[in-house]
């Protein structure tokens, strides 16, 4: 196994083709998927041939970036996924922040938990200039594990979706949290 990152309660690993089972069922439940597609489930073989494939690819292009199986560490529980990773077009020190946890997860604080060890993470290690991440503006549990991990709404945005799902006639937000403002949390001073 190889571990990314250990938080108090859980280890962030890498991927392995054994997850399969994992994120077929994570992607099954259909209130995980409700702000991703309006809560439709993954198909078995999209997540072997296309999504499985692409998260074991980060691992050999992107030194510290990608997407990390969420395990308990008291049960070794697969709990979900976090991603950390630049988006495509942007620079390589702003990473993108992601999650998606399995129901049995929800409200018991893991989210914030992992968002927050890899953001320091990020700006301890990795050089990170800047971290973003985004929801659909009516997503409140996200946006408030976005702020409970210390990033800012910045704006509220419209995009043209394959699929309207429920909700997104209200846009989606971006949150970010540049290292400055970070390490002034850190030492107590005030932002910059």
């Amino acid at each position: 196994m190889h571990v990314f990152l250990e938080t108090d309660r859980m280890v962030l690993r890498r991927f392995t083709e054994a997850d399969e089972d994992h994120l077929v069922e994570l992607d099954g439940d259909p209130e995980v998927m409700r702000f991703i597609n309006g809560g439709r489930p993954t198909p078995r073989e999209e997540i072997r041939d296309d999504v499985l494939p692409a998260f074991l690819g980060y691992y050999e292009r992107f030194e510290g970036y990608g997407f990390w199986a969420a395990v308990e560490r008291s049960t070794g529980q697969f709990l979900g996924w976090f991603h950390f990773r630049p988006q495509k077009g942007d620079p390589p020190d702003q990473p993108e922040l992601g999650y998606r946890l399995r129901r049995s997860a929800w409200g018991r604080g893991y989210a914030t938990e992992g968002s927050r060890a890899l953001i320091r993470k990020g700006f301890t290690e990795l050089g990170v200039r800047r971290v973003v991440a985004s929801t659909m503006t009516v997503n409140t549990g996200s946006r408030r594990v976005m702020e409970k991990s210390g990033l800012r709404l910045v704006r509220t945005f419209h995009q043209e979706w394959p699929e309207i799902i429920e909700g997104s006639e209200h846009g989606d937000v971006e949150y970010a949290l540049d290292r400055e403002s970070w390490e002034a949390r850190q030492t107590g001073n005030r932002e910059p």
